[in-house]
C-alpha cells in the first residue's frame, strides 16, 4: 500500500477554509447570472486564484498550503463543501482541479511535479478528463502526438492544464498525460444544454496534434485503488454543499413567508436536517478513511461507495421536502430555490451508482468481522 502523500509539515489549511468562505459568498451572488448555456464562473475562478485556493493543495514548501495533508483531510472536505454551497458549477470545477493536483502529487516524476505545481501556484486551472466518445477516443501515437477527443469535459475551453487518459495503439491500459491548452481553444460546448450545472462549461475537447506536457506514473495507475474510486468522496463533499444551499433557501423561504409555525412544515424541515447531517457525517468519515489509508483498499472503496449513495439519497430527500414545502414558487425563475434545485439534481447524477452500491454490499457480505468492525483499522483481512 503506498504511503499517504506528504504535502509538507508547515501546513496552513485553515487559511484555505477562510478563503473558501469568502469565495462561497461571492460566487453565490453571481451564480444566477452565470446560469445560461454559455455561462462560466470566470470571476469566481479568478477569486480562487486571488485567494490562494488554486495553489492551496500544493505542498507548503512549493508555494501552497498543503491542503488535504491535514489529519483526515478535514479542511479539504470543508473547502469543497463551502465552494459547492456557493456554486455547484464552481465546486465541480474546483474538485477537478484538486483531483488533478492529487494525481500529480501521487504519480509525477520530481521535475514534472515541480513544474506542474508551479503552474498551479501561478494560477492555471487544472482538470481531469477521462470520458471519451464510443469512437474517436484519445490515442497517444508513436510520434508522441495525441489524436482524438474527450467528452463531458468540465471547464472545456477554460482549463489550461488538463490531465487526460490516453491509450497507445494496440494497448488497453490508459496512460495519464497532462496537456497545456490555450483558453478558448479546441472546445465544443454545443451539446451542453443541460437542465442544471449550465455554467460548468462541460463539452467536447479535440486534442489532436498536441504533444503532452508531462506523463504521470505507469500505465493504468489512473485506476489504482483505493484512490480511483475512493476519490469520489470529494465530489460528494461538493454535493453536500449544494444540499446545504437548497436547505438554506428552503429555510429562508419559510422564515420570510411566516409559514414556519405550521407543524407540517416544521416536520419537513426536521426531516431535511436529519438527512443533511447524515450526509455530513458520511463525507467526513470517508475523507478520513481515504486520507489515512489504514484500511485495506477494498474496505475504503466500499465505504466511499456507501457515502456516494448516502449523499445522493440525502440530496434527493432534501430536494423533495423543500419543493413540497415551498410549492410552485420554488419552480419559478427568480426564486432562490429554482436554480439551486436544478443544479443539485443534475450534479447528483454521477456514473454507476448501482455498481457502487452493490460492490460495497459484496465487500460487506464477504467480510468476516461484525458490522461494528468493518471500518476499523485492522478489521480487514
Amino acid at each position: 500500500m503506498p504511503d499517504p502523500i506528504d504535502r509538507g509539515r508547515d501546513r496552513e489549511p485553515a487559511r484555505a477554509v477562510a478563503a473558501a468562505r469568502r469565495v462561497a459568498s461571492l460566487s453565490a451572488g453571481r451564480a444566477d447570472a452565470q446560469d445560461r448555456d454559455d455561462g462560466f464562473p470566470a470571476a469566481d475562478i479568478l477569486d480562487l486564484a486571488r485567494l490562494g485556493l488554486l495553489a492551496a493543495p500544493v505542498p507548503a514548501e512549493e508555494g501552497g498550503d498543503g491542503l488535504g495533508g491535514e489529519p483526515g483531510a478535514a479542511d479539504l472536505a470543508e473547502v469543497l463543501r463551502l465552494v459547492g454551497s456557493g456554486s455547484l458549477a464552481l465546486g465541480r470545477l474546483y474538485e477537478g482541479h484538486v483531483n488533478a493536483l492529487d494525481l500529480v502529487l501521487r504519480y509525477a516524476a520530481p521535475a514534472e511535479r515541480r513544474a506542474l505545481l508551479a503552474d498551479a501556484v501561478s494560477g492555471h486551472l487544472f482538470g481531469v478528463w477521462n470520458t471519451e466518445p464510443p469512437t474517436g477516443g484519445l490515442v497517444l501515437d508513436e510520434d508522441g502526438s495525441l489524436r482524438g477527443r474527450k467528452t463531458f469535459a468540465s471547464g472545456a475551453g477554460r482549463v489550461t492544464r488538463a490531465l487526460v487518459t490516453a491509450r497507445r495503439p494496440g494497448r488497453t491500459e490508459p496512460e495519464m498525460l497532462v496537456v497545456a491548452l490555450d483558453p478558448g481553444t479546441r472546445a465544443d460546448l454545443s451539446a451542453w444544454r443541460a437542465q442544471g450545472m449550465r455554467a460548468s462549461a462541460t463539452g467536447t475537447v479535440d486534442l489532436t496534434g498536441l504533444a503532452p506536457l508531462a506523463r504521470l506514473g505507469e500505465p493504468d495507475d489512473y485506476h489504482r485503488e483505493p484512490h480511483f474510486s475512493g476519490g469520489a468522496w470529494r465530489f460528494a463533499a461538493v454535493q453536500l454543499g449544494g444540499i446545504e444551499a437548497v436547505f438554506e433557501a428552503w429555510r429562508g423561504h419559510l422564515a420570510r413567508t411566516g409559514r414556519g409555525a405550521d407543524p407540517h412544515q416544521l416536520a419537513r424541515l426536521g426531516e431535511g436536517a436529519i438527512a443533511l447531517e447524515g450526509a455530513r457525517l458520511f463525507v467526513a468519515r470517508a475523507a478520513g478513511l481515504v486520507a489515512d489509508e489504514t484500511l485495506a483498499p477494498e474496505r475504503i472503496v466500499a465505504f466511499v461507495g456507501l457515502t456516494r449513495l448516502a449523499v445522493e439519497r440525502a440530496g434527493l430527500e432534501v430536494l423533495g421536502l423543500a419543493q413540497r414545502s415551498v410549492g410552485l414558487q420554488g419552480f419559478l425563475s427568480g426564486h432562490p430555490l429554482e436554480r439551486l434545485s436544478r443544479d443539485l439534481a443534475t450534479y447528483l447524477r454521477q456514473p454507476a451508482p448501482d455498481r457502487a452500491l452493490t460492490a460495497a454490499a459484496a465487500t460487506i457480505l464477504a467480510a468476516g468481522e461484525p458490522a461494528d468492525r468493518l471500518w476499523v483499522p485492522g478489521g480487514a483481512g
